[in-house]
């Protein structure tokens, strides 16, 4: 059975709701290089790396090993994609919080 990178990596973005905040990546990029929103960049810098490795046509465990050989990449992308997404959700409740921000008028009554 032979697994390609393609076909890992579509099982590997089924992670809930993955599809969903793609564009929360991107717009949490533009407002971190913006300076208006603040991460730590390693909580990014991880899953980027893991994608290029998985791009990359050199691997721990080539590919041309029957199925071994896609499981590092499949390893690597079960690991990468839930720290992006923890991120995107920190952000996405960032974003709600500037745009919708809750305070209110009070008077103290004593």
């Amino acid at each position: 059975m032979k697994y390609s990178k393609f076909k890992l990596a579509q099982e590997a973005i089924k992670h809930k709701g993955f599809l969903q905040k793609i564009p929360a990546v991107f717009r949490m990029f533009k407002l971190y290089y913006k300076g208006e929103y603040k991460m730590k960049f390693t909580d990014v810098l991880l899953p980027a790396l893991a994608l290029v490795y998985v791009l990359s046509p050199i691997d721990i465990i080539p590919d041309f090993v029957p199925f071994v050989g896609a499981l590092d990449d499949l390893a690597i992308l079960a690991f990468a994609i839930p720290l992006l997404m923890k991120e995107v959700d920190k952000f996405l409740l960032w974003e709600s919080q500037s745009k919708n921000p809750k305070v209110i008028d009070a008077e103290i009554v004593e």
